[in-house]
């Protein structure tokens, strides 16, 4: 989203970074696009004020050197807006539309706002405004399908702007500031051809020069192959590839024509390289993903790349690792190449390389987290040296830098139907991985959507146990995110598919969770009953410490019911539940719980002594914050039957021993027994 877009057709490409190029040409066309920053609009015109942020559209055939322009534009602009210049790209690769929702998605996570997991299209529109609404940005939408997709992601603030990249006008949206591109003038054209031949072959022979301009129409991304093609052959005169343009077909785009005269001079190895290239998830690649494709070498397939954007058919991105860009506007006719020179069957071989690589270099990415584990250190040790990370930073970093073509790989795995076994496992590994280096808070955005495409998959193929996996790891990032009815739905979903696949995990999990749901949403009946489903399963299975919890959880939900009589029989049976597993802090909480609801019910002196028996096994589970905590509790007890002197040597032993703990730690949120919903993902998810 931050890395710099540039349109592989467009003119801001002379070198073989983003860092390295330099803009050419285009003088008009950013003279008017700056002037039409300060022009009124027409709101202004009739005494309103602007109610959005005004659009300025850049349209133009790919190759064109469109986004280069709106990239330029942003350049030169930036300062004027102090909130940063935000870019999303709304097409993919092979022209389909990205929904808004991930696009919207993306935006807020470039302003680094939390983005919460599963939110629909129109939530995240109205998240986006509102954290533009008192910002001072600069909106850069590339390769936009559709007006839909930009009026979406508008904000609702004057003070923003909006520069939209699209192959046609942005019917819809009022007082869109269109600028149509053509080709370069000839001085920029030529200069741009110098850039890659030398300026001695250009200015022996001028005339040639430009005759090579007009055969490309002046399009940048056909000068940028036709410069590439005479950068190979230092030999070969500029005229000479003027006239073998002249002599191509009249058939397909300029584009088209130059393209195939620069493909068919390569070698028949680097040219299949190439045409696999269509098949890299979001038009990224890296060494990896192109060796895999391929069947080469990790070694050669790096040179081969950098050939590859010497030549002008491939852009490398400004990253921290080697990584690379197929140009928007020649994916369509590596895609073509593909169609009529590979068989279906080894295109279907090669994803399915592409996707093994990926999964290998996902379990070493997650092995390295895992340095205290003799399992793991003997799988990384198994793996090739060309899979290993040297340190779990680097691995931090690829897994960071190949996050979208990471999760684009993961879509069209799902999407293409065939490799279901492969993505099954592709989604496994990107889900560790990401939990082990993000954390699973920072990466739910992203694990949402990984958990609806294992659910697609799960469903299409009746794998049932999956599916109560899928459906359980959504619905709790749907609880987690406040949306405890769609949580209540999926949880009662993920039952149905663990009895249909006779998983007494997933229909335990899943029957406490339609609890916990009931419980957040007040329907303490519902609660305490659904708890008390999963309580008999984990009894018949002997499984003590669920049984224990769920003692505990029956209790809390007959609490807030007001009926203190049975809260008090669960929470004896879960201290009793507790002793019998050998669990003295759980059992330790299980008393203070009992004690609170002993006050509850009014007997204070009952509850007195609950409490001091929960204070001992506090202090045998060394826990100091429940017993700070318990003293407190016995100091408010004791104020209730008449004891204040008491009651102030407990205050005073609770300051403390926080006080000392604080020294000792940093402070940690006091766990509450029923605070929150039990959700451990399954080790098979």
């Amino acid at each position: 989203m931050t890395d710099q877009a540039v349109d592989a057709g467009g003119v801001q490409l002379s070198g073989h970074t983003a860092a390295e190029s330099r803009f050419l040409g285009r003088t008009r066309e950013l003279k008017e696009l700056r002037a039409d920053i300060e022009r009124a609009g027409l709101d202004t015109l009739s005494g309103k004020k602007a109610p959005r942020a005004r659009v300025l559209l850049i349209a133009g055939r790919p190759g064109s050197g469109r986004t280069a322009l709106a990239e330029e534009l942003a350049r030169q602009v930036a300062d004027r807006y102090p909130d940063g210049v935000l870019r999303a790209r709304l097409s993919d690769p092979d022209g389909t539309p990205v929904p808004v929702e991930r696009a919207a998605r993306e935006l807020l996570a470039a302003l680094e706002l939390p983005v919460p997991p599963g939110a629909g299209e129109d939530d995240l529109s109205a998240e986006l405004r509102e954290a533009l609404a008192d910002r001072k940005a600069l909106l850069l939408l590339d390769d936009a399908a559709g007006a839909e997709q930009v009026d979406a992601l508008l904000p609702e603030n004057p003070d923003c702007l909006v520069v939209a990249v699209s192959a046609g006008p942005l019917t819809g949206i009022a007082d869109v500031r269109p600028c149509t591109l053509g080709g370069l003038d000839t001085k920029s054209a030529v200069e741009l051809l110098s850039g890659h031949t030398g300026s001695v072959r250009v200015t022996v022979d001028p005339r040639a020069a430009e005759g090579l301009v007009e055969a490309c129409q002046a399009q940048p991304a056909a000068l940028m192959l036709a410069g590439g093609w005479l950068a190979a052959r230092p030999k070969a005169a500029v005229a000479d590839l003027a006239k073998q343009l002249r002599a191509e077909s009249d058939e397909g785009t300029t584009l088209s024509r130059v393209f195939r005269l620069a493909y068919t001079a390569l070698p028949a190895p680097a040219a299949r390289i190439l045409r696999l290239l269509a098949l890299a998830p979001a038009g990224y690649v890296d060494p990896h993903t192109a060796s895999a494709l391929a069947g080469c070498s990790v070694s050669g397939a790096r040179t081969t790349l950098d050939d590859f954007v010497a030549l002008g058919l491939l852009r490398a991105v400004d990253s921290p690792l080697p990584e690379y860009e197929v140009p928007g506007c020649l994916h369509p006719l590596l895609k073509g190449l593909t169609e009529t020179q590979d068989r279906p069957a080894e295109l279907q071989l090669a994803r399915a390389r592409m996707l093994e690589r990926t999964v290998r270099l996902l379990q070493s990415c997650r092995a390295i987290t895992e340095t205290d584990n003799p399992d793991a250190r003997e799988k990384l040790q198994g793996l090739p040296r060309s899979l290993r990370f040297p340190s779990p930073r680097a691995a931090e970093e690829w897994l960071r830098v190949r996050r979208p073509a990471l999760l684009a790989a993961a879509r069209l795995a799902v999407a293409d139907g065939e490799l279901d076994t492969l993505a099954r496992r592709l989604m496994s590994q990107l889900v560790r991985a990401m939990v082990a280096h993000f954390g699973t808070q920072a990466a739910a955005p992203d694990l949402y959507g990984v958990h609806r495409l294992v659910l697609d998959v799960a469903e299409r193929r009746g794998l049932h146990r999956e599916q109560a996996a899928a459906l359980l790891n959504l619905a709790d990032l749907d609880a987690r995110t406040g949306r405890t009815a769609e949580a209540l739905t999926r949880y009662r979903a993920a039952l149905d598919a663990g009895r249909r696949a006779d998983d007494p995990y997933a229909t335990g999990r899943a029957m406490e969770s339609v609890g916990g749901a009931y419980l957040e949403l007040g329907d303490y009946d519902r609660a305490a009953d659904w708890f008390g489903r999963a309580l008999v399963q984990r009894l018949a299975r002997d499984e003590q410490a669920d049984a224990a919890r769920l003692y505990g959880r029956i209790g809390a939900a007959h609490t807030y019911a007001g009926r203190y009589g049975e809260a008090q029989r669960n929470w004896r049976a879960a201290v009793a539940a507790h002793r019998r597993s050998g669990d003295v802090a759980a059992q330790a909480r299980a008393l203070s719980e009992l004690a609170r609801v002993q006050e509850y019910a009014g007997r204070p002196e009952e509850s007195l002594r609950t409490c001091r028996e929960a204070v001992e096994w506090a202090r045998r589970a060394e826990d100091v914050r429940l017993q700070a905590a318990l003293h407190l509790r016995l100091a408010d007890t004791l104020d209730h039957l008449g004891d204040p002197a008491t009651a102030t040597l407990h205050r005073g032993t609770a300051e403390r021993m926080l006080g000392e703990e604080a020294q000792e730690s940093e402070p940690e949120p006091e766990e509450g027994t029923q605070a929150c919903e039990i959700r451990s993902a399954s080790g098979e998810d």
